[in-house]
């Protein structure tokens, strides 16, 4: 198991972003212990925690919603409009009715948003479309001198349903499986196709009337897997979610994540104990987690990386209390699972993390 990291051009450009649309760069770096200058220096390859690129984009939406102007990128995740959204879904049993509501609750708030869905069925296929009123005008959030200026309307849109095929496969505890995606707005080239691709694993058309997911209708049918309290376990990391569930599409596996992080400072839940959770039978989750080509241990273990590298990061948690906290017999213990997971001691890592948090 190794951590989930990003390459640290997402994070240039995200403070590139931010500097262009007005915003304070140096403050933003700073509340997620980031300096935006050591981050300029790094080289495009070098990877940084996905738990930091999540804090980041976190902040970064919080301080673009200030501006009073609506989110035009991936349906607005991290935005206050966006989590109150999901709270009005997870009260459903199945997907459509999740997806039904959500579209209800995105009508409801589309002047301020200028997005939402709209699901349909057509016999056996069903349609998950996102609209967005997007455009190339005068606004804050949409630099003209930026070097995506000439493909924004594509990203807006293809983001949206990126996000929306992420959630519905987290709700249910299964990946959407996609028959077909359409996207209104021009092919930009091979490499961001085949990023799409690489998620959506269907057909992908570019220059399209309609801007939509297609999937069987049955699919609608699924049961949602979480609860209130897994969900704001998502909602408060949804970016690094996001990025999990389309590095490794397991919902399954992102469920049984959620429920451990929940009951992790009372001690790490039984498997009898997330099965029965999850309405399921232990020998049935067994085979789900086959089919995922992962078992209990290495998700508690993606917990614990994860976890570890937050509060080394950005609790200044010390390691005697970071190995109880996570359940290990002893602090040695926990040192040794912390070097296997990132390649480096938990001491070596924050250092070399706390010389990108000042100038």
């Amino acid at each position: 198991m190794s951590q989930i990291t990003v390459p640290a051009s997402k994070f240039q450009r995200v403070f590139d972003y931010l500097g262009r649309i007005g915003l304070d760069v140096e403050a933003i770096g700073q509340s997620v212990n980031l300096s935006p200058q050591r981050v300029a220096s790094l080289s495009s390859g070098h990877t940084l925690p996905a738990q930091q690129y999540s804090r980041l984009y976190k902040e970064a939406v919080l301080q673009m919603q200030s501006l009073g102007q609506p989110l035009p990128w991936a349906s607005g995740v991290g935005s206050e409009s966006f989590e109150l959204m999901c709270h009005c879904m997870i009260s459903a049993r199945t997907l459509g009715e999740a997806l039904r509501l959500a579209g209800r609750f995105e009508k409801l708030v589309y002047p301020l948003t200028q997005h939402n869905i709209e699901l349909t069925e057509e016999g056996a296929q069903a349609r998950l479309s996102y609209h967005i009123n997007f455009s190339e005008q005068e606004s804050p959030l949409v630099p003209q001198q930026w070097d995506r200026a000439g493909y924004q309307e594509t990203v807006a849109r293809a983001s949206g349903l990126l996000v929306w095929h992420a959630l519905c496969g987290w709700l249910v505890g299964q990946p959407l499986e996609a028959l077909e995606v359409r996207i209104a707005a021009p092919y930009l080239n091979d490499d961001y196709q085949q990023s799409l691709f690489s998620v959506f694993r269907c057909p992908i058309h570019f220059d399209d009337d309609e801007n939509c997911l297609l999937f069987s209708a049955e699919q609608l049918q699924r049961r949602l897997v979480h609860t209130v309290d897994s969900l704001q376990g998502f909602l408060d990391n949804a970016v690094y979610e996001l990025i999990a569930i389309d590095r490794q599409p397991a919902s399954t596996s992102a469920a049984i994540k959620s429920l451990i992080s929940i009951d992790l400072p009372g001690g790490l839940p039984s498997f009898a104990a997330i099965s029965e959770h999850l309405h399921m039978s232990e020998s049935s989750l067994r085979r789900r987690l086959q089919k995922e080509n992962t078992n209990y241990q290495v998700l508690k273990d993606q917990v614990r990386c994860q976890v570890a590298i937050d509060k080394l990061l950005n609790e200044q948690a010390k390691v005697a209390d970071l190995s109880e906290f996570l359940g290990f017999t002893e602090p040695s213990s926990f040192v040794r699972s912390f070097k296997a997971w990132t390649g480096e001691t938990p001491k070596s890592y924050r250092e070399k993390m706390q010389t990108l948090a000042s100038a």
